[in-house]
Protein backbone atom coordinates (compact mmCIF):
# COMPACT_ATOMS: atom_id res chain seq x y z
CA UNK A 1 0.00 0.00 0.00
CA UNK A 2 1.45 3.59 -1.03
CA UNK A 3 1.50 5.34 2.22
CA UNK A 4 -1.13 8.46 2.11
CA UNK A 5 -1.04 11.71 2.76
CA UNK A 6 -2.05 11.79 6.28
CA UNK A 7 0.58 9.91 6.67
CA UNK A 8 3.23 12.68 6.07
CA UNK A 9 0.70 15.71 7.48
CA UNK A 10 1.49 14.45 11.06
CA UNK A 11 3.12 17.30 13.50
CA UNK A 12 5.72 14.78 14.52
CA UNK A 13 8.76 14.60 12.51
CA UNK A 14 10.77 12.64 14.65
CA UNK A 15 7.33 10.01 14.80
CA UNK A 16 7.49 9.74 11.14
CA UNK A 17 11.43 9.29 11.24
CA UNK A 18 11.40 6.09 13.21
CA UNK A 19 7.70 5.32 11.41
CA UNK A 20 9.65 5.91 8.22
CA UNK A 21 12.07 2.38 9.00
CA UNK A 22 10.89 -0.58 7.51
CA UNK A 23 9.06 1.27 4.78
CA UNK A 24 9.51 0.62 1.00
CA UNK A 25 11.21 3.71 -1.25
CA UNK A 26 10.36 2.98 -4.91
CA UNK A 27 11.65 4.82 -8.35
CA UNK A 28 10.10 4.66 -11.53
CA UNK A 29 12.24 6.00 -14.01
CA UNK A 30 12.04 5.29 -17.71
CA UNK A 31 10.64 1.99 -17.36
CA UNK A 32 13.48 0.64 -14.57
CA UNK A 33 11.86 -0.05 -11.65
CA UNK A 34 14.14 -0.05 -7.92
CA UNK A 35 12.84 -0.64 -4.36
CA UNK A 36 14.72 -1.01 -1.26
CA UNK A 37 13.57 -1.09 2.72
CA UNK A 38 14.38 2.62 4.27
CA UNK A 39 16.76 1.11 7.04
CA UNK A 40 17.92 4.75 8.56
CA UNK A 41 16.52 8.59 8.58
CA UNK A 42 17.19 11.98 10.12
CA UNK A 43 14.76 14.01 11.42
CA UNK A 44 14.79 17.99 10.88
CA UNK A 45 12.39 20.42 12.83
CA UNK A 46 12.30 23.16 10.60
CA UNK A 47 12.58 26.54 12.04
CA UNK A 48 13.73 25.77 15.49
CA UNK A 49 16.24 23.64 14.97
CA UNK A 50 19.70 24.75 13.98
CA UNK A 51 20.72 21.81 11.38
CA UNK A 52 17.44 22.50 9.60
CA UNK A 53 17.68 24.52 5.91
CA UNK A 54 14.58 26.06 6.87
CA UNK A 55 16.16 27.57 10.30
CA UNK A 56 15.13 31.07 11.60
CA UNK A 57 12.64 30.89 8.69
CA UNK A 58 15.04 30.79 6.06
CA UNK A 59 13.38 30.50 2.66
CA UNK A 60 15.34 30.57 -0.58
CA UNK A 61 14.44 29.12 -3.91
CA UNK A 62 15.68 25.90 -2.95
CA UNK A 63 14.06 25.41 0.49
CA UNK A 64 10.51 26.64 -0.63
CA UNK A 65 9.44 23.26 -1.23
CA UNK A 66 9.70 22.60 2.33
CA UNK A 67 7.30 24.96 3.35
CA UNK A 68 4.62 23.10 1.07
CA UNK A 69 2.44 20.46 2.53
CA UNK A 70 3.57 17.07 3.73
CA UNK A 71 4.07 14.40 1.34
CA UNK A 72 6.52 15.93 -0.84
CA UNK A 73 10.12 15.40 -2.08
CA UNK A 74 13.03 17.45 -0.83
CA UNK A 75 16.18 17.10 -2.99
CA UNK A 76 19.39 19.09 -2.34
CA UNK A 77 23.19 18.64 -3.76
CA UNK A 78 25.85 18.61 -1.84
CA UNK A 79 29.26 18.91 -2.45
CA UNK A 80 28.37 18.94 -6.27
CA UNK A 81 27.90 15.67 -6.35
CA UNK A 82 25.80 13.80 -4.02
CA UNK A 83 21.77 14.37 -4.20
CA UNK A 84 20.29 14.00 -0.61
CA UNK A 85 16.50 12.72 -1.00
CA UNK A 86 14.26 14.08 1.76
CA UNK A 87 10.56 13.68 2.55
CA UNK A 88 8.64 16.81 3.53
CA UNK A 89 6.45 16.84 6.64
CA UNK A 90 3.83 18.50 8.88
CA UNK A 91 1.14 21.34 7.18
CA UNK A 92 2.30 23.74 4.38
CA UNK A 93 4.18 26.17 6.21
CA UNK A 94 5.49 24.39 8.76
CA UNK A 95 9.09 23.08 7.24
CA UNK A 96 9.96 19.79 8.68
CA UNK A 97 11.81 16.99 6.81
CA UNK A 98 12.98 13.46 6.79
CA UNK A 99 16.52 12.59 5.33
CA UNK A 100 16.61 9.29 4.17
CA UNK A 101 20.04 7.54 4.91
CA UNK A 102 19.97 4.69 3.38
CA UNK A 103 17.95 1.72 1.81
CA UNK A 104 18.17 -2.27 1.87
CA UNK A 105 17.90 -3.40 -1.91
CA UNK A 106 15.02 -5.15 -2.68
CA UNK A 107 13.83 -4.78 -6.17
CA UNK A 108 15.65 -3.70 -9.60
CA UNK A 109 19.43 -4.50 -7.95
CA UNK A 110 20.99 -4.88 -11.28
CA UNK A 111 19.85 -1.30 -11.78
CA UNK A 112 21.23 -0.34 -8.57
CA UNK A 113 24.42 -2.02 -9.50
CA UNK A 114 24.53 -0.44 -13.38
CA UNK A 115 24.03 3.09 -12.04
CA UNK A 116 26.75 2.80 -8.93
CA UNK A 117 29.62 1.63 -11.20
CA UNK A 118 29.39 -1.89 -9.19
CA UNK A 119 29.68 -5.84 -10.36
CA UNK A 120 28.42 -6.67 -6.89
CA UNK A 121 25.75 -6.53 -4.02
CA UNK A 122 28.21 -4.85 -1.40
CA UNK A 123 26.28 -2.50 1.56
CA UNK A 124 27.86 0.67 0.14
CA UNK A 125 25.76 0.66 -2.76
CA UNK A 126 23.04 1.89 -0.48
CA UNK A 127 24.38 2.99 2.53
CA UNK A 128 24.55 7.02 2.79
CA UNK A 129 22.18 9.46 1.57
CA UNK A 130 24.67 10.20 -1.62
CA UNK A 131 24.37 6.29 -2.29
CA UNK A 132 21.48 5.67 -1.99
CA UNK A 133 20.04 8.29 -4.66
CA UNK A 134 22.29 7.24 -6.66
CA UNK A 135 21.07 4.07 -6.77
CA UNK A 136 17.52 4.83 -7.18
CA UNK A 137 17.97 7.34 -10.02
CA UNK A 138 17.06 10.10 -7.40
CA UNK A 139 18.25 13.80 -8.41
CA UNK A 140 17.59 17.07 -7.50
CA UNK A 141 15.41 17.85 -10.66
CA UNK A 142 12.89 15.53 -8.88
CA UNK A 143 12.18 18.34 -5.91
CA UNK A 144 8.58 19.00 -5.68
CA UNK A 145 7.85 15.34 -7.09
CA UNK A 146 4.65 14.02 -4.74
CA UNK A 147 5.42 10.87 -2.69
CA UNK A 148 1.95 9.12 -4.33
CA UNK A 149 3.81 8.13 -7.53
CA UNK A 150 4.18 7.31 -9.92
CA UNK A 151 7.89 7.68 -10.33
CA UNK A 152 8.46 7.91 -6.45
CA UNK A 153 6.85 6.86 -3.85
CA UNK A 154 7.13 4.83 -0.45
CA UNK A 155 5.07 1.29 0.28
CA UNK A 156 3.70 0.23 3.40
CA UNK A 157 4.16 -3.33 2.83
CA UNK A 158 3.66 -4.72 6.11
CA UNK A 159 7.31 -5.25 7.46
CA UNK A 160 7.12 -4.30 10.93
CA UNK A 161 10.17 -2.99 12.82
CA UNK A 162 10.09 -3.69 16.49
CA UNK A 163 10.57 -0.52 19.01
CA UNK A 164 13.96 -2.84 20.37
CA UNK A 165 15.40 -2.60 17.12
CA UNK A 166 15.06 1.20 16.62
CA UNK A 167 19.17 2.99 17.62
CA UNK A 168 18.75 6.32 18.21
CA UNK A 169 21.59 8.45 17.87
CA UNK A 170 23.26 11.88 16.77
CA UNK A 171 22.79 13.03 13.44
CA UNK A 172 26.10 13.20 10.94
CA UNK A 173 27.18 16.14 9.00
CA UNK A 174 25.93 19.34 11.40
CA UNK A 175 28.80 19.92 14.01
CA UNK A 176 27.51 23.53 13.09
CA UNK A 177 24.46 22.94 14.63
CA UNK A 178 25.62 24.00 17.72
CA UNK A 179 23.70 22.43 21.05
CA UNK A 180 20.97 21.00 18.13
CA UNK A 181 24.08 19.00 16.40
CA UNK A 182 23.76 16.51 19.52
CA UNK A 183 19.83 15.57 19.53
CA UNK A 184 19.27 11.71 18.75
CA UNK A 185 16.92 12.91 15.69
CA UNK A 186 18.92 10.14 13.72
CA UNK A 187 17.19 6.82 13.36
CA UNK A 188 18.14 3.28 11.92
CA UNK A 189 17.51 -0.62 12.09
CA UNK A 190 19.82 -1.99 14.84
CA UNK A 191 22.25 -4.60 13.10
CA UNK A 192 21.01 -3.96 9.33
CA UNK A 193 24.52 -3.95 7.27
CA UNK A 194 22.97 -1.07 4.97
CA UNK A 195 23.10 1.53 8.01
CA UNK A 196 25.86 4.28 6.96
CA UNK A 197 29.04 4.78 8.54
CA UNK A 198 28.74 8.17 9.20
CA UNK A 199 29.21 8.89 12.60
CA UNK A 200 26.96 11.41 14.62
CA UNK A 201 28.44 13.45 17.69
Amino acid sequence: MILPGSFYTRKDVVRIAKDLLGKVLVTEFEGQHTAGMIVETEAYAGTSDKASHAFGNRRTRRTEIMYREGGMAYVYLIYGIHHLFNVVTHLAEIPHAVLIRAIEPLEGIDIMLERRKMETLKPNITAGPGAMSAALGIHTRHTGYMLHGPEIFIEDRGIKVPARDIVAATRVGVAYAAEDALVPYRFYIKDNKYVSKGKGL
